[in-house]
Parts: structure tokens; sequence; C-alpha cells
């Protein structure tokens, strides 16, 4: 399918071929009808691209302030693969559309395929021929409504909620500074509501339209005629709200909304402006400053937007999916008219074209449509059957593709398939895969077409697709990597071994006891026990060089290893804890496993503790020869301290690592790391090549299977034991 795309880093529009985007449990595939290029949000992001870096950097404050959170954290190498990695990446446009239901997901009975849906979204109701739209972010068209004006249901959610921020009242007046696209649906919708309304723009033809679509009077901000319509319509009291729908960075619509509401009255920003508030003006009026946060409540919200659930309609009356619904029947019922506001239509292969007039100049319009061919069938993609795995005798026996050695020339390439193509895996293990001589990058599989386009452009896969069972099914394929959400590690991890490849899957191997006992299962089935887990920093050279220079060890260790993890930003998936566990399950296993191979065993017991009021934990493993890791890990920590620290004491010496950057080692003949390494080398380099070795040879793997399961039993105990308040003996150990 085709899909309108810009390069953030060099500013360039394309429309490109990407995989078609599966159909998950929990909403719909669309095809599109008509979609809306929002002239203001996308232009902006459009013009943005455009920019020099430094260009950029001012225009994006807050992502250099992460930026340079990230070089104190990681280092400046692996900051810069992130960060450029991101900016040289195809970002995909658009969030408002209609279209026709073509695949319906389990667990949606609201509508049927063939059915014409509104959808919102800027990462669901893209300008691209398909589009998987979950539940609460599409909704049926009303009968009779056109599909090219059902596309104006997210800008008109957007405006819809900025007026419900305003709490009008019969017989107000408000003021509506920027009759752009946004501002003339408030327009509308404050007059559907008995409001009456004087508008603010520069442009005579804004002026003119937003006057024939209801307001009693507009015009340019700049002259005294919005000043005497609000004098006349008010008595010279002032406006009762005004609304912000103006972008740019001029302070004038703040300071003129100052000017002309009334005493206490409201302010509600809907766009993108300047906001430099003039205290006396803002204060001796008492006015009240709002911000109306896109199409509603839900918004940013991933238990609502993803999962869909929704809220109560008792406790939230008006959420985005109820708005996109009443203003969809609002235009139904014309209450609202759009038609006026469609200044030109183009076919959707010339959207490229479209955008670039749009940014010079050339096309002047409120709102343009994209329009796009008509349906056509498409040939389904063949069905690849995985073979199945067959059990004699009480002991696993596997079809041709399930296998513990591969069937497989030493000399050729080690073909590698991706599930997952986010921050970790482009920014740490595909920069050293594509380097390696004897790895074929074959197929990278993603939930979402561009973010697997992006990877095949970057690194070189063969192919990019939405279709997992293709991949699994293909017998090509030597390994898989899964580098994908924490809940989805364990069941693609168990499905991949079920199908015969080896699996290099990212910590942590499982969320839940019942997710291990799955994976151990299809292990035993398929009699495939090829499986790594990302834990990587026992393969980190420093660290590696420290344990050589420490020595054999004689008698029991005491291990003290500090993680300062940081406060996680808001919005971040990790904090979804219903789903992705808690985020100790996420990342603990890598310090648990560091522990354990410092000390030559699994832990045989877990004792764990909280700090009441936040995420940080005391963790204390036990050993079989008595020796003891207490891990702190703590988000409290400031963020100008090392992340990871650790000293291990035995024998009368001590190990001493500093956040993988120096390393020294105390006892009868000191060892110091002889200068700073270039980069915090955690080990992700090292891990790959021995895990693409073992698969090119078919000798063991890095990690034997019993101490992967090891550390996952006693990072899930850690959870266990703080709902017990007693340590947790562990049944597993070597």
């Amino acid at each position: 399918m085709k899909q309108v795309v810009q390069n953030y880093k060099s500013g360039d529009l394309a429309v490109l071929d990407v995989p078609v985007p599966g159909c998950k449990p929990g909403g719909v595939l669309v095809r599109t009808a008509y979609s809306l290029i929002s002239t203001g949000t996308e232009l902006m992001k459009v013009s943005e691209a455009g920019m020099s870096m430094l260009g950029k950097a001012r225009s994006r404050p807050d992502q250099v302030a992460k930026v340079a959170q990230s070089v104190a954290t990681n280092g400046l190498p692996a900051t810069y693969r992130k960060v450029m990695g991101k900016l040289d990446s195809y970002t995909p446009l658009g969030y408002s559309l209609c279209g026709v239901v073509e695949q319906v997901g389990a667990g949606i009975d609201d509508v049927a395929v063939g059915d014409h849906v509104a959808c919102a979204g800027n990462e669901h109701a893209l300008h691209a021929e398909l589009n998987w739209v979950p539940k609460n972010l599409y909704t049926p068209v009303p009968d009779g409504l056109a599909p090219r004006h059902a596309a104006f249901g997210t800008v008109g959610s957007i405006a819809m909620q900025g007026v419900r921020r305003g709490e009008p009242q019969l017989g107000d007046v408000a003021l509506v500074i920027g009759l752009g696209l946004i501002g003339q649906l408030v327009a509308q919708l404050l007059t559907a509501s008995g409001v009456r309304v004087v508008g603010a723009d520069p442009d005579p033809a804004r002026c003119e339209l937003a006057e024939r679509l209801g307001a009693a009077a507009c015009g340019d901000p700049a002259s005294a005629a919005v000043e005497s319509a609000v004098a006349e319509l008010t008595g010279g009291h002032g406006v009762d709200q005004v609304y912000l729908a103006a972008g740019g960075g001029s302070n004038q619509p703040v300071e003129l909304a100052a000017r002309l509401c009334r005493d206490r009255g409201r302010v509600v920003d809907i766009g993108k402006c300047r906001l430099d508030l003039p205290w006396n003006a803002y204060y001796e009026k008492e006015l009240d400053v709002r911000f109306s946060r896109s199409y509603g409540p839900g918004r940013y919200d991933p238990e609502y937007e993803l999962e869909g659930r929704d809220y109560p309609i008792g406790y939230v009356r008006w959420t985005e999916r109820r708005n996109l619904a009443c203003f969809l029947d609002l235009v139904a019922r014309d209450r609202v008219d759009v038609e006026p506001l469609v200044s030109h239509i183009a076919d959707f292969d010339d959207a490229v074209e479209t955008y670039q007039r749009l940014k010079d100049g050339d096309l002047k319009a409120v709102a343009v449509l994209f329009r796009y061919p008509e349906q056509k069938e498409e040939a389904e993609a063949p069905v690849v059957a995985v073979p199945a795995v067959r059990r004699r005798g009480g002991t696993a026996s596997t079809s041709a593709t399930a296998r513990t050695t591969p069937a497989r020339s030493a000399k050729s390439p080690v073909r590698v398939a991706f599930v997952g193509a986010g921050n970790y895996a482009t920014s740490m293990l595909l920069p050293h895969l594509a380097e390696r001589e004897g790895v074929e990058l074959s197929t990278v599989v993603t939930t979402t077409a561009l973010s697997g386009v992006n990877a095949k452009r970057k690194f070189g896969f063969t192919e990019a697709t939405t279709d997992l069972d293709a991949v699994l099914g293909d017998s090509a394929v030597d390994a898989v990597f899964v580098v994908t959400r924490h809940s989805s590690h364990a069941e693609l991890t168990r499905k991949a071994l079920l199908a015969g490849k080896a699996v290099f899957v990212e910590k942590p191997l499982a969320l839940t006891e019942e997710d291990l006992a799955g994976v151990l299962a299809a292990v035993e089935e398929s009699g495939n026990d090829r499986l790594q887990v990302g834990f990587n920093r026992r393969f980190a050279p420093l660290l590696q060089e420290a344990r050589k220079q420490f020595g054999a060890r004689t008698g029991p260790a005491s291990l003290r290893y500090l993680v300062n993890a940081g406060r996680l930003q808001h919005g971040s998936w990790y904090l979804q804890q219903g789903t992705e566990g808690s985020r100790f399950a996420g990342e603990g296993g890598h310090f648990i496993d560091t522990a354990s191979w410092l000390l030559g065993a699994d832990p045989v017991s877990v004792y764990a503790t909280a700090t009441p009021g936040n995420d940080d934990l005391q963790v204390v493993l036990r050993y079989p020869d008595g020796s003891t890791a207490t891990l702190s890990y703590v988000t409290t920590g400031p963020s100008g301290f090392p992340k990871e620290t650790l000293d291990l004491i035995a024998d009368g010496k001590v190990l001493r690592l500093d956040d993988f950057v120096r390393a020294a080692v105390y006892g009868p003949k000191k060892w110091v790391s002889s200068r700073l390494p270039k980069a915090r080398d955690k080990g992700q380099n090292a891990e790959l090549a021995a895990f693409v070795k073992a698969v090119r040879t078919g000798g063991p793997m890095p990690v034997p299977l019993e101490s992967l399961v090891a550390t996952t039993s006693a990072t899930l105990a850690v959870q266990a034991g703080l709902v017990g308040g007693a340590p947790v003996t562990l049944a597993r150990s070597r």
C-alpha cells in the first residue's frame, strides 16, 4: 500500500510503498476514502523538518534537554546513534480521515466489514491507503453523511473540545482569534450553541468566510473593527470567552485576548501560539486561562486509546470518541457546514506536490482533502504452513524446521529476522548486526508499517512486513530477534521456538511464572533450546577484564550493586504496569544476571523490600556457597550520579565498576583500567557476536538455558517477595 511520509532530518516528502498493517484485536482495518490535511499542525511539522539542525534544536528545546540527559546517562556515541536514527527516519503525516472497514479485529462488535467510519489519531488515521484503528479512535459515520465531510471528524473534535473548555452559555459573546480550519469550526460550533461570535484574522477571505457561516463580525486584529464589534455586542463589558486558534510566534493574540475579555472571563488556548501573558492585564481582570488538549478526555491515555477501556459516561460525559460522534452528528444534521471550508481536493498520488504548494504559498487553503483511488480487491498473501511438532513416546520429536542444531553450512550467512524495530533495536542491536560479516538481515516484522520500512532502509533488510506467521514459516530464516514490548516477549519466543528458530529475546523473557512455563513447554515440545535473553552486561569488555583481574575466588563473596535508574518521563510505556509489568520486572534481570555471572552460580533465595511512595527497591540474593548480592534499585537519585556502580568483595579483594567507564581491582596487586573507553560499552556487540557464532556453528548458546530461567525466576520472585514480606526460595538452581 502507499503512505505519505516525511524524513525529519532532510525534510523530504514522499509517497512510499509500505506493508499493509495487520488487523489486531480491539480495532479495525480501514481503507481510506478521504483524509484531511491539517493546514496548521501538519504544515508546521513540514516546515520544522525543513529547518537546519540548529533551527530544529531551537524549535524543540524540550527535546534538546532530553538529549543532554541521555548523553550524561548513556554517553555521547550511543546518544548520537539514537538521535540520528530518529531524525533520519520516515515519519507519518495525517490524523483525520474517513474510510471503509475492510477487516474487523477480535472483540469488535459495533461495526462490520463495509461500514464507513471516521478515524482519529496521529498514529492510526494517517495519510495511507490502509490504517489499523483501535476502537476508541473510530466511530460509525451517520447515514447520508458524505465521506469527504466525515473526514473532518478529528479536527472537528479538536474544535469541539476547545469549545467545551470555554463552557459557553446561551447569549454569550465569544472572540475567536485565528480563523484557519480550527478557528472556522470553533466559530460554527459556538454559533450553533447560541453564542454570538466575533472573529479576528488578518486574512480578509477567512473573515468573509466566517461571517458567511454565522459569525456576527470579523476583522483584522490590528484594526479597530474587532474592538468596535466587541464593544457593540457586549455593551462595552468585553467578551465572555476568547478562543486562541492562532499559531506563530507573535504575542498579539494573548494581548488582544486580555484587552477584549470581560472581567473574570475565560481564555482558552487551542492552537500553538506564543503565550507570554501580560501579568497586569490578566491579573486585574482575574482571567481564567485554560488549555484544550486535542480531541478530548482519553487523549494520550494508552488504556483508553489502545486498549479500548472507555470512561464511564456518568463521570466523563464527553470523551474523544464521543466528541467525534457528536461532531459528525452535527454535520449530518446541517448544524455545522464543512463543505465551504474545502478549498481543494487532491488525488492521493499528488500528495507531495500538494504539500509543496501549501508550503510555498501557491495554494491558499483552509482545508485540503486527499481523495483515494477506488477500492480494489487485493490478492491475499499466500498462507505458509508451519510444520507441526510431533511427540513420540513421551520425548520431544520435531519436524524438519525444529532442530537443536541448524542444518546449514557454517560458511553461509546467518539469516536474521527482527520482530520489532523500536529505539533499542535500532540504536543498540541493529547497528552492530548490520556491520557484522556473515549476517544477512532478512526480514523485519512490525505492527506499524512505517517503522519496518525505516529499518529496512537504514539497515538493509531484504523485506519489511507485518506478517509474523510468514516469517516463522520461512525455512530460510535461521534466527529471530524479539525486540517488542515486554508483554509480548514470552508468547513470541514460544512461537519462534516451536517454528524451529534460534531466538534472541530482549529482557525480560517473561512477566509471569505462567509465561515462563509456556516458554519451557515450547522447548520441551519442540526439542529446540536455542534461546538467548538480552542480558548483555556479562559481555561488557570492561567488566570481563575486571573479572579476569580479580581472579578465582575461594570463599563466599559480598556483592553490592547500585542502579540509579532515574525517573521515567510522563507517558512512557514502562509506566503501563497493568500490561507491561513493573519497571523492575522489565529490566531487573540485567542486574541479577550480572551478579550471578560474577558469583558463578544462580541464586537460591530472594528477599525484597520497597520504599513507600516510589519504585525504590532493595533486593538481597543468596547463593549456594553463602555469597550474597544486595541490589539497590532506586528511581529517586540525582541524574548527575552514575547509573550503575558495583562492588564485589571476597578473599581480601575488591572489584569496583563505575558505570562501565572505569573499573579497578584492589588487593595484593592493584589493577585499574588504563584509560577511559570511547563509549560506555555494556556488552551488546560482544553478546551479538557470541549469539551469531552459536547459530552459525551449532555450538552451545552463550548462556545456558538453566541460567536464563533462574535469572527470570529470581526477577519474578522480587514481586512475590514484596507481596509476601518474606524471603522466596527458588526451586531452580545449578
